[in-house]
């Protein structure tokens, strides 16, 4: 086991950016709003001790049934108080939930979706509009919040397609909202602050180019221009360093000590992910997390480095890239593995982890560890997602851009790159440096534009390395003019499903690493390379919690209090179909056009039996799934863990056989997240089939390469990091020196 940290280790805290001015919602229609806020996340009390329209009011054997409920899940000593309180917790009157609301529909919800928040907030401030979409002439804020539940529960099922979207969104937004801020369930859950084990460590101590004020351009030239700090701009980075090229890495977030880490959820997911951990696809059915922070997603990811199966490396050569069946590709693979210490020997797995291989042997699924990026120790640390204080994730800030800073490469932080320029020579279009705008670190981490400096910065370079990501280095290209048909489709996202299983004992998920397992039996369901991995979820409460479904406020505060007796499960999908990313017509943000195929759900579903399996014969007594229209399975009392006919309970073969009824699940019904993305810069032999060649280089842009998950052919079926770390390696070591 890993050293104990000290117990006085309290991380820096980060400031956040003030909550936007800007109004786009008028006093009334934030009054509506938060009145529903008020009955997704209601505060609970008795009918003779409640004294407003605001409190959800339940019988006093309801109250006793819940206080008993939670005294039996919340450790440690004055449960019966944290329990009250916690029941009695008011959203609209905490001034931390409402501040993180108004900055997602803010900054992270696009003008669309605003404006269609707008209208239906707008209707339900009128007499009509009420009646069209609640059946009263009342106004929804002034009804009691048992009626308010009720109305905002039948919009889930509306035939109003609208009202449905809506109900989707603004709960999961309303739920996210609530977990990270709420100043009562880290006490219910008893989950510390920071890691139980792990020593908080000093990182590199990178610095960053600085910029005086001035009207004027500053000038920068260099050899190569690299644009992003992840897993693939930070191969290339050192390598072409190493090489003796004059390189300049930019990147439009901002870097972070790791005294900072783990940040706070709040601070984490606006600071270290893109659009603030709220990015939604079009339909709302399915939530992505992409890193945005020095180091990109390698910052945030859950140190799993596996490496492309031969299956897909055998799908990709087919296409005609046979380098991935070479050895050179495998060289790459295991250089990359080979300086991050991958390892399985010394592995700890946590509870969670070891339900899911114990239960695949009694079930006899193939399944095996997954390797680590962990420099070949040992690293007991859950709360990565939100940084790794103690540097034992080694990836991007810990190894490669380290090694490119050793080799003499330059930084930008804050960084927007507006566009690629080129020149035209002998009619070859040639690329020649990037265009942007510097946002100087000013007292809020550079996000708020409150004194800070800005500066447009032209950086002139013989070569460009695109390395944005799969949702932005499409777009980089779009703004820079180029016109391939192919830029930004054949998005991949790995859909995945959240399950979770609830035990009588206490589990405390959040202890270990969080990701150390996988079951492999069902990768491959149609005969070519496509099916499920089932693997766990980092179990922070702000990631596991709110894609849970809703069905009423009393209902979802005491399953968010099960959250410390359960594990998880996560059905990852190599899927078939694909979507887009494409600019946002009023704001040039990036949009995502993607909803899961109906043989990829059916997959899903695969996934989900196998879980309820496993979880099953492990002794769990509840098995939830996101799916709104399943009840959770609930084990019998009769119902013996031990009793010989095992997965064959009647129960469970019930439950199983009506959720099979359900697939292909109702998009609608269901709750899909991505932690992947791939394939929006697809590499072919064709510009009429992808985006660059094989070389990675943009089709008709000399000296133009991407080098990300985004040149993927296809869905990797595994965590991409080392993937898009190969084909990094490989890439800028085969880039020719002018």
């Amino acid at each position: 086991m890993a050293e104990q940290a000290v117990a006085t280790y309290v991380p820096q805290e980060v400031p956040m950016p003030p909550v936007p001015t800007t109004s786009y919602f008028s006093e009334a229609q934030w009054e509506i709003l938060f009145s529903l806020a008020d009955a997704i996340i209601p505060s609970i009390r008795t009918t003779s001790t409640s004294n407003s329209s605001n409190d959800k009011s339940i019988s006093q054997a309801e109250w006793d049934n819940a206080i008993s409920k939670l005294n039996d899940t919340i450790p440690g000593p004055d449960t019966a108080k944290i329990a009250s309180e916690y029941l009695k917790e008011n959203v609209s009157s905490n001034l931390a939930f409402r501040s993180c609301v108004e900055r997602i529909f803010g900054d992270f919800v696009h003008e669309e979706g605003r404006s269609g928040f707008g209208l239906i907030l707008n209707a339900l401030n009128t007499r009509a509009g009420s009646f069209l979409l609640t059946g009263s002439i009342t106004l929804i804020h002034q009804q009691p919040i048992a009626v308010r539940e009720k109305i905002f529960r039948g919009w889930d099922t509306s035939r109003l397609a609208p009202l449905r979207l809506i109900y989707r969104v603004l709960n999961a937004i309303v739920k996210k909202s609530w977990v990270i801020t709420s100043p009562t369930i880290s006490l219910v859950l008893g989950i510390p602050r920071v890691p139980v084990y792990g020593k908080p460590t000093d990182g590199f101590p990178y610095e960053f180019l600085q910029f005086p004020p001035g009207d004027q351009p500053e000038t920068i030239e260099v050899d190569v221009v690299v644009v992003g700090s992840g897993c693939g701009g930070a191969v290339a980075a050192k390598n072409l360093a190493e090489a003796g090229n004059k390189v300049l890495l930019v990147e439009k977030s901002y870097s972070y000590t790791t005294k900072s880490f783990p940040m706070m959820p709040n601070e984490g997911f606006v600071n270290l992910f893109e659009n603030g951990g709220a990015f939604i696809s079009d339909d709302g059915s399915l939530a992505i997390l992409a890193g945005s922070t020095w180091g990109g997603g390698g910052t945030v990811n859950w140190s799993a480095s596996l490496q492309t199966q031969g299956y897909v490396r055998q799908e990709w050569a087919n296409t005609g890239l046979s380098f991935f069946t070479s050895l050179e590709f495998q060289r790459s693979l295991d250089r990359v593995c080979d300086r991050m210490g991958v390892n399985t020997e010394r592995i700890c797995h946590n509870r969670q982890n070891n339900i899911i291989l114990e239960g695949a042997r009694k079930l006899g699924y193939a399944a095996k560890p997954v390797p680590q990026n962990t420099g070949n120790r040992e690293h007991y640390c859950g709360y990565c997602t939100f940084g790794c204080h103690s540097t034992g994730k080694n990836g991007p800030t810990v190894t490669w851009l380290t090694d490119a800073a050793q080799a003499g490469a330059t930084f930008v932080e804050g960084f927007y790159a507006n566009r690629v320029s080129f020149t035209e020579v002998d009619g070859k279009r040639i690329a020649s440096g990037v265009e942007g705008t510097w946002t100087s670190r000013d007292s809020y981490l550079g996000l708020s534009g409150e004194g800070a400096t800005r500066r447009k910065l032209i950086l002139k370079a013989k070569k460009v390395i695109v390395s944005c990501g799969t949702l932005q280095s499409p777009l980089l290209l779009l703004r820079s003019g180029l016109r391939n048909s192919q830029i930004g489709r054949n998005l991949y996202l790995h859909p995945l499903m959240i399950a979770v299983a609830i035990f009588d004992e206490e589990t405390r998920p959040w202890e270990g690493s969080a990701l150390t397992t996988m079951v492999n039996e069902f990768e491959d369901l149609d005969g070519r390379g496509h099916g499920v991995k089932i693997q766990s979820l980092s179990m922070m409460p702000s990631v596991g919690l709110p894609v849970f479904p809703w069905r009423n406020g009393l209902d979802y505060k005491l399953f968010a209090a099960s959250f410390n007796h359960s594990t998880s499960f996560i059905t990852l999908t190599k899927d078939r179909d694909s979507g887009r990313v494409y600019l946002d017509p009023a704001d040039g943000r990036v949009r995502v056009d993607y909803t899961v195929s109906p043989i990829d759900r059916k997959h899903t579903v695969e996934g989900l039996i196998a879980s309820a399996k496993i979880a099953y014969i492990s002794g769990a007594k509840e098995f939830h799934t996101p799916y709104r229209d399943m009840p959770p399975f609930i084990r019998p009392n009769s119902s013996n863990p031990e009793a010989p006919e095992g997965i064959n309970d009647a129960a469970l073969v019930k439950w199983i056989s009506e959720l099979r009824q359900k697939s292909p699940l109702n998009p609608e019904r269901a709750f899909f997240a991505s932690a992947h993305q791939m394939g929006t810069c697809r590499m072919g032999k064709s510009p009429k089939s992808s985006v660059v060649g094989p070389d990675c280089q943009v089709w008709g842009a000399e000296g133009l390469y991407v080098v990300d998950a985004s040149v993927f052919p296809s869905a990797s079926g595994v965590n991409p990091m080392v993937t898009n770390m190969a084909i990094a390696d490989w890439a800028s070591l085969n880039i020719p020196r002018d």
